[in-house]
């Protein structure tokens, strides 16, 4: 059960699974053969820097020298390498698809765009999990959330290969006499006549069993969009609050207004979070302004950047190409500097916002985007001050100490690792960034991300698709769309809107989005998400909703 605070706990969790794939089950027809992974792997190695070495099995685990992995029986990957310094631990099945099966994988913090079914790719890098589908039968193969280890999946005519990264930044771990829970691996029954998307759901629902869940719908402001981090002030906000308040229902939970980037003297959305932008004199009655207002404060974070003179050794080394002088990264594996970190998500929480939005840290920590990373999540043979934890350990400590930071206020992780997130975060944002400017980029993060991680909704948190940017340069032909979408999708609903942009009609359409918003809302289904990485056809509600994408001329040859 969930004992964050602000948590929706699930009682039932046998009723929960059972209640994914309600109705959704198609009259059963002849079965495909999908590999199990459930069983002992039939080839196993380790990396170490001095090369890739096999290990071989011994009396039901594998091991090299002091190297040991016990695969146990398939389920529970355990380590321990008392002299040995590690970076990957691999393990082999051998299997084969279908011949025409289809491929999906995550990605490693937010998506970016880029999710999509493919045939197979052996060097795909599928992260965290991955689908497999087939004819009318589809099966899914992930590790649970919360793992001790960065881990990726690979397909080839011949096998299913799992990495796990065990390195510690970019170097080998030294863990030393401990031994170390690696991962637990998942897989669903292959059921024919279930749908993907169900079978989507229903992995997501066995990965993370316990679920850190906000109590009601989260719907609301964030100003990100309009202003993008630039001239606003305090009495901006205060405005903004005041009209997310009067289009939100007055018979529900009220709305949010996030103040996002910009409110922090130092550029960057660098610390200390106390010196704060001229305009912003004071954050707690900002605080308890904007809940007079009717809305609910909410406030963006970078938790690891800092312009503080604070001890070298609280520093990640700056050879990563991270942000650069004068900019400090703290090093969330030294104690100070990780109790650094906790003090200034308490001040924010003392402050009285409800909701936290921590931001960068994936960046900051390995110095590289998402989409950047492959099979590299870093550059350089560098290491956190700890070795003997690997990057996984380092990183889901930090979240668990922004967890207990921030109180009764909920989180939501932003350039987050999300498979790590789970249970600690409420609210996860899913996705890169959509755009105040261009259209296209909404398109291709917003929907993408959406469809392609709907599965994650209420599964692993509520996973936010990022917001409705309602601004001068995009057209409200798409705007609108992309706001009813939001709205029945059941996902967190955070409207950007323009001051200039907030007519009439925008206000109507807002105040009906907020209205569906407020109410939960069944998990929507992209209908036809095997063949479009943007799709226009869902299941929203139990009723078929179709979208238009596209402008007359197309889409641009890029998107910037």
């Amino acid at each position: 059960m969930c004992k964050q605070p602000g948590c929706l706990d699930i009682p039932d969790r046998r009723t929960f699974l059972q209640s994914l794939s309600a109705g959704a089950v198609r009259p059963k027809t002849a079965s495909v053969n999908f590999p199990d992974i459930l069983r002992p792997p039939d080839y196993a190695a380790i990396r170490t820097p001095q090369g890739q070495f096999p290990l071989l099995p011994q009396g039901g685990h594998w091991r090299r020298d002091d190297v040991i992995v016990d695969d146990g029986a398939g389920r529970v990957i355990t380590i321990e390498s008392p002299r040995t310094a590690l970076e990957h631990v691999l393990l082999r099945w051998r299997a084969t698809f279908p011949a025409n099966a289809r491929f999906l994988g995550d990605h490693w913090e937010r998506s970016y765009g880029d999710l999509e079914w493919r045939s197979s790719v052996p060097d795909r890098v599928m992260p965290w999990y991955f689908l497999a589908s087939s004819g009318d039968t589809s099966r899914g193969y992930g590790v649970g959330t919360g793992a001790a280890a960065i881990a990726f999946w690979q397909v080839d005519p011949e096998g299913i290969s799992l990495w796990l990264d065990v390195r510690n930044g970019g170097d080998a771990v030294q863990l030393g006499e401990r031994r170390l829970a690696a991962a637990m691996i998942r897989q669903t029954s292959a059921e024919p006549g279930r749908t993907p998307f169900d079978t989507a759901r229903a992995l997501c629902a066995a990965l993370s069993p316990k679920p850190c869940l906000p109590g009601a719908p989260v719907y609301g402001g964030n100003n990100w969009y309009y202003t993008y981090g630039a001239n606003f002030t305090a009495a901006d906000i205060l405005r903004d609050a005041k009209l997310m308040a009067d289009l939100a229902p007055s018979t529900h939970s009220r709305p949010f207004m996030v103040i996002d980037a910009g409110w922090t003297k130092a550029d960057r959305g660098a610390g200390p979070v106390t010196s704060t932008r001229d305009g912003f004199p004071d954050m707690a009655k900002l605080a308890d302004a904007m809940k007079a207002a009717g809305a609910r404060p909410g406030i963006w974070m970078r938790p690891l950047l800092t312009v503080e003179k604070l001890s070298e050794n609280w520093r990640l080394p700056a050879s990563t190409g991270r942000a650069g002088v004068p900019y400090f990264v703290l090093d969330p594996s030294v104690p100070e500097a990780l109790e650094h970190i906790r003090m200034s998500a308490a001040e924010i929480s003392r402050w009285g916002y409800e909701l936290i939005k921590h931001d960068y840290s994936t960046f900051d920590l390995l110095g590289r985007w998402g989409f950047q990373m492959g099979v590299e999540l870093t550059a350089g043979r560098w290491h956190f001050h700890d070795r003997t934890r690997t990057t996984a350990e380092i990183i889901r400590a930090l979240y668990q100490t922004l967890r207990d930071a921030a109180g009764n206020a909920m989180l939501i992780g932003c350039n987050t690792a999300g498979h790590l997130g789970a249970g600690l975060f409420q609210l996860q944002r899913i996705g890169d960034d959509t755009s105040g400017k261009q259209w296209e980029r909404t398109r291709k993060m917003g929907v993408n991300t959406l469809a392609f991680r709907a599965a994650q909704h209420q599964t692993f948190f509520s996973a936010d698709p990022d917001c409705v940017p309602v601004t001068p340069p995009i057209s409200w032909t798409f705007t609108r769309q992309w706001l009813d979408l939001v709205a029945r999708s059941g996902m967190p609903l955070f409207v950007s809107l323009d001051p200039s942009c907030a007519g009439n009609e925008q206000r109507r359409a807002i105040r009906e989005a907020f209205t569906v918003a407020a109410v939960p809302q069944p998990v929507p289904e992209p209908l036809d998400w095997m063949n479009s990485t943007a799709p226009e056809h869902w299941k929203l509600g139990g009723v078929q909703r179709n979208y238009h994408w596209y402008p007359e001329d197309g889409a641009p040859a890029f998107v910037r």
